[in-house]
């Protein structure tokens, strides 16, 4: 038997500014995260957010935990992800920036349906969810719902965050 000699070297070091600007070429999804109940009504603008299984239909959100709605979603433990189109540029830039709650929610058309979560009207899809876990990694919470309704137009182009700016996703035909 050969013996292999392997040498230990320390981790690569990747500064915050490097991972940032590789994160910035990874095209993402823009959506407007919703919750209401006991604790309020509250909302956020997210690209970290995935599937996680289809057995159960779950996703992924992530969620910086020193982000001024933070409380109010742990507290009320469910949410909507309504993902965005094209036209809803300045909705996402309405509920990333630090509008009132009451400012972001007047400028759009709302419903609710199972958990109670604000569910954009015109949005491409509403992914409508329970949060059964949350994990700590680093500054954030991974919180994984699982989808206890869904509703999904017919047609719509997406909007998307890439290079640091909006695209839209223009559907095959």
């Amino acid at each position: 038997m050969l013996a292999v000699q392997t040498q230990e070297t320390a981790p690569m070091q990747v500064s915050r500014d490097a991972f940032r600007n590789a994160m910035s070429v990874l095209a993402a999804a823009v959506n407007v995260v919703t919750t209401d109940g006991p604790a309020g009504r509250a909302g956020f603008t997210a690209t970290a957010v995935c599937s996680v299984s289809d057995e159960p239909p779950s996703l992924l959100v992530c969620l910086n935990r020193s982000a001024s709605v933070y409380d109010i979603f742990s507290a009320n433990g469910h949410l909507c992800v309504n993902t965005l189109t094209s036209k809803h540029q300045a909705l996402s830039n309405l509920f990333g920036g630090k509008s009132s709650m009451e400012e972001r929610f007047a400028t759009a058309d709302w419903h609710t349906e199972c958990t109670g979560s604000p569910m954009l009207d015109d949005a491409l899809i509403n992914f409508d969810c329970r949060i059964i876990n949350r994990v700590a990694a680093g500054s954030h919470d991974i919180l994984i719902c699982e989808i206890v309704g869904l509703r999904q137009q017919d047609s719509g182009d997406g909007l998307i965050y890439f290079n640091r700016a909006y695209c839209n996703a223009i559907p095959q035909a």
